[in-house]
């Protein structure tokens, strides 16, 4: 066992020769590269496959002996000053190394199929295998310092890939904007780092956590500054995982392709602010007050994602808050101090999570029949509708992942998040009423989601998406521009797509664009199942192929048997206890987790009746409504005002635009930030111009004309200078006397 944990250093780096030899195939030999893509692509798999296999075998040894293994060598030694670099192994490292393998497979798998098409393919696995390698270096790091340097990577990485269509200003500006704001977080966490290193002189996880214990224990730290620096070590995680106030950036970041936005939300970036939560809990659980503030980011974080993902029309968006609103849930649980119920709802919704959002792309690709790619079209739920016969298996594996999130048993989602729902009542009444009903209103909301997407009348019959009628719609290169003509090279979806003006769909050109043979081979993605799915073209969406549907249906196995790896069956300990019982212990907190069979089912029948309060509350204004509307303009009024029930239009316009308008705090920002900002920079350079550069030019200029007055005054003559010397002399001293008198 020794033995195998000293190769444990391969994990973060086995990824790593990937991007290297793409990028110096792409510099040497581009057209060999180019065209031998799809073995790239292939590598990255089998490497993250073997780095799976290696993680899940240190899992293993871990449940079966508790141990922890660290190994670090000396990178810097100056003085007093060392610097250390090393790799730590314990249940938190082995736990999210097989959700960042696991899942990343999976996206790769289904990028594989989904990225065919694109130009940028080489460069899409070059920087997922970068991703994978930064996350694997951040969750193995043994000090604060190395965690800094890969969790920067990590925000690099996001920023290449959010802007992976660099090309599109919208996509441009998304990922400039999570970069800008990660680097408000990232600002304190570096301050953080080195506020800790003052107090304890140590970097390292060990050495840290025991130096500051005693002084702790001890009474000899400032607690205030003590809880400042622990303040602003929460700062990085609050950017990372989206919490409030720092969560802006995670609904745009969905303008990068879907798979990328299935990797961030499910497994890598968005789950690594909960990890330095976890990591750094021994630090945390001794401050005072320090708790109370990451429980209250938390539940202000749960209920603010779900009241904003209300009214979204982007199906991304729905599930991005959606995502917020989970993660504000892993932070109450962390600041509650319920360490495995954050953790285990880290597992099953980083699952259940990408399920839905490989669904999500599936739905997106199907769409893309219709619309060519337009994301405010393809990506539009209000544009959708009927898909269910059309897409019958991403229908269903949508629905599991949305039923797991509602928290419907025996889905993974219901055991992580009644944990989270119980503990919150011996923690705060006022916490817990918040938590609860923010589980009705998860869903209601994705519940909406599901059946404005898959449920009614194909919406796309009644009217074109461009509301101009006879118009012909493209379908294109997700790396073109919309509206482009098609040729055989980016043509992926068959046929163009007319609306007649009774509304009905027909072959609507005389001319019938079909795809070159030497194309559809060209694209074929290297794994094929037989059989499997419809790769037809047709007027309608369709099912997408078999190498975007075999990693759905994996995750369909996650999402229904994950959720038992924590249940504690005979009241013993279950399985993620004992996984956990090192970092538990590390925590001073009992391990066992028995449960009493009888409370947990009259908290899981009050939880699921919540759940389906919500879900019946969506069906009934969602479903009847949209399965007879014969226009959009219809579509969208209902929308924004909803049927007319039992409150006002003004409190439904109200909530509409609070939740549509992202709660207004991007307005905020935008005015009082950005606008505040540039005032700000205005006026300083003004300051600057004319106060600090104006005093010394105006005492010059002064002495100029000065020097000009008196030149002209002086005449030449002796006898004058002595007269005006004498005079002003005999002036002073006259002065002198009467005030001295």
């Amino acid at each position: 066992m020794e033995q195998t944990y000293q190769y444990a250093w391969i994990i973060p780096f086995l990824p790593l020769p990937v991007p290297m030899l793409i990028g110096l195939g792409l510099l040497l030999f581009p057209t060999a590269t180019k065209s031998l893509r799809r073995m790239w692509a292939f590598q990255s798999i089998l490497l993250l496959s073997i780095v799976m296999i290696f993680s899940m075998n240190l899992s293993i040894q871990q449940i079966n002996s508790s141990s922890v293994y660290q190994y670090v060598w000396s990178w810097i030694i100056n003085n007093d000053f060392s610097l250390e670099f090393g790799y730590l192994i314990d249940p938190l490292t082995s736990i999210m190394s097989i959700l960042i393998t696991t899942v990343g497979i999976l996206v790769l798998i289904y990028s594989d199929n989904y990225m065919s098409h694109d130009h940028g393919y080489l460069r899409f696995f070059a920087y997922m295998s970068f991703f994978s390698t930064s996350m694997l270096g951040l969750v193995t790091s043994s000090n604060l310092i190395q965690i800094y340097i890969f969790w920067e990577l990590v925000g690099v990485c996001s920023y290449l890939l959010i802007g992976f269509w660099f090309t599109r200003p919208v996509a441009a500006k998304a990922c400039q904007k999570a970069f800008v704001t990660n680097r408000v977080g990232d600002f304190g966490l570096l301050l953080g780092i080195l506020g800790f290193y003052w107090i304890t002189g140590s970097f390292e996880f060990r050495d840290l956590f025991q130096i500051f214990n005693n002084l702790i224990s001890n009474n000899e730290v400032n607690f205030v500054f003590v809880t400042l620096c622990a303040v602003l070590l929460f700062a990085g995680a609050i950017a990372k995982s989206a919490q409030f106030p720092l969560h802006v950036w995670l609904p745009d970041a969905m303008e990068g392709p879907t798979p990328i936005s299935a990797l961030i939300h499910a497994a890598t970036m968005v789950a690594a602010g909960i990890f330095l939560v976890a990591r750094l809990m021994p630090l945390f659980i001794v401050i005072p007050h320090i708790m109370n503030f990451i429980s209250l980011i938390g539940i202000i974080t749960v209920f603010l994602g779900a009241t904003l993902a209300l009214a979204q029309k982007d199906i991304k968006r729905g599930l991005a808050y959606s995502t917020m609103s989970q993660l504000g849930y892993m932070m109450l649980a962390l600041g509650m101090g319920s360490y495995r119920s954050a953790l285990f709802h880290l597992i099953t919704h980083a699952y259940s999570k990408a399920l839905l959002f490989l669904g999500s792309g599936s739905v997106i690709h199907s769409m893309e029949t219709l619309v060519g790619y337009c994301p405010k079209k393809s990506q539009n739920m209000v544009l959708m509708g009927g898909l269910t016969k059309h897409i019958p298996i991403t229908k269903n594996s949508f629905l599991l992942g949305t039923l797991s999130l509602c928290g419907i048993p025996p889905l993974a989602c219901f055991w992580s998040k009644d944990e989270i729902l119980n503990d919150s009542w011996l923690y705060s009444p006022s916490f817990a009423i918040i938590a609860w009903s923010t589980a009705g209103l998860t869903a209601f909301y994705m519940f909406r989601i599901y059946l404005l997407t898959f449920e009614g009348h194909l919406n796309v019959h009644f009217q074109n998406y461009s509301g101009k009628r006879n118009t012909p719609l493209y379908s294109i290169s997700l790396w073109g521009k919309e509206g482009s003509k098609i040729s055989n090279k980016n043509f992926r979806l068959g046929t163009l797509l007319k609306i007649k003006k009774n509304g009905r769909p027909s072959f609507f050109s005389n001319k019938v664009y079909k795809m070159d043979e030497n194309v559809r081979n060209l694209i074929q993605p290297f794994l094929s199942i037989p059989n499997f799915g419809n790769t037809k073209t047709s007027l309608y969406p369709y099912e997408s192929d078999n190498t975007m549907l075999f990693p759905i249906l994996i995750l369909i196995l996650f999402t229904l048997f994950v959720g038992f790896l924590g249940i504690p069956f005979n009241q013993d300990v279950d399985i993620l206890t004992k996984w956990l019982t090192p970092s538990i212990n590390l925590l001073h907190k009992n391990s066992n987790n028995s449960i009493d069979w009888y409370e947990f089912c009259n908290d899981a029948v009050f939880s699921v009746s919540i759940a389906s309060f919500g879900i019946f509350i969506a069906f009934f204004l969602y479903k009847p409504v949209y399965s007879s509307f014969q226009n959009l303009d219809l579509i969208n009024s209902f929308v924004k005002m909803g049927p007319k029930r039992n409150f006002s239009d003004k409190i439904k316009n109200a909530i509409y635009d609070w939740s549509y308008n992202r709660g207004y705090i991007d307005a905020f920002y935008g005015t009082f930030l950005t606008v505040g900002m540039r005032k700000l920079a205005e006026f300083t350079h003004f300051f600057d111009r004319r106060i600090i550069d104006g005093i010394p030019n105006g005492v010059g200029l002064i002495s100029f004309f000065v020097a000009e007055v008196i030149k002209s005054v002086g005449g030449g003559r002796i006898s004058s200078y002595l007269f005006f010397y004498f005079s002003y002399v005999s002036i002073f001293l006259l002065i002198y006397y009467f005030l001295n008198f």
